[in-house]
């Protein structure tokens, strides 16, 4: 048992798993904020080309992740116009660091948590929305205390699944962030890596891991669900 894990240190085991987990976290603020503004804005107005904008909003849930990572390339890039924009102001270029894995991992989760969020906005009754607002509520106001609670199951739901979604990216985030150790890898490039060379005892290892947090994260979902 002890030569099994001989060669294996801490920090090489905790590295992919510490960067994970922060882009994981930074992702899901992201989507969670964006997929809640925009969730209730789609699910309040009506407006030509909508179906257009849903569809291109739920692209990313079917594109494969090499697509993601080759338009992220080419929007955020070091030769696109917004690349050259975050290179001037940052200094550096947001490609091959640990913020291209946070994108990345953003664009693919954040249908999960735009769909959970409409969803949970549509089932909130507009009459009390508007019971709010007739009491002297405001847009923001009605929104903050009324909306976001009534939907509030289904925003923690899409928020889960967005986090979880967010912690096994892979192919878009190998194709924009790179798997530079240490700074870029995360668990999901680790495991590929530690397999291609054939260290099968640390590739188990982060399987597991991520098995294991995953499947807490989907049990946590589903139990909240059936007490909706």
């Amino acid at each position: 048992m002890d030569s099994l894990f001989s060669n294996i240190t801490f920090e090489e085991f905790l590295d992919p798993i510490r960067l994970s987990v922060r882009v994981s976290i930074l992702a899901f603020i992201i989507v969670l904020i964006l997929g809640t503004i925009i969730g209730k804005w789609m699910v309040d107005i009506k407006f030509p080309g909508k179906s257009i904008v849903e569809t291109l909003i739920m692209l990313p849930l079917v594109l494969p992740p090499t697509v993601i990572g080759f338009l992220l390339i080419v929007l955020l890039g070091n030769n696109s116009l917004i690349g050259g924009w975050i290179a001037f102001i940052f200094k550096q270029p947001i490609i091959f660091t640990w913020y291209a894995a946070v994108v990345a991992s953003a664009v693919v989760a954040f249908p999960l948590m735009y769909q959970s969020a409409k969803a949970g906005f549509q089932n909130v009754d507009k009459d009390i929305e508007e019971a709010a607002k007739v009491d002297g509520a405001g847009r923001f106001q009605t929104f903050f205390t009324i909306s976001i609670p009534l939907a509030s199951k289904a925003l923690m739901a899409g928020g889960i699944l967005s986090f979880a979604r967010a912690l096994g990216e892979f192919g878009a985030t190998l194709m924009f962030a790179g798997n530079i150790p240490g700074k870029t890898q995360t668990v999901p490039t680790a495991i590929y890596i530690a397999l291609d060379s054939g260290k099968m005892t640390l590739a188990w290892m982060w399987v597991i891991t991520i098995v294991i947090i995953s499947f807490i994260m989907l049990f946590i979902v589903r139990t909240r669900s059936s007490n909706i």
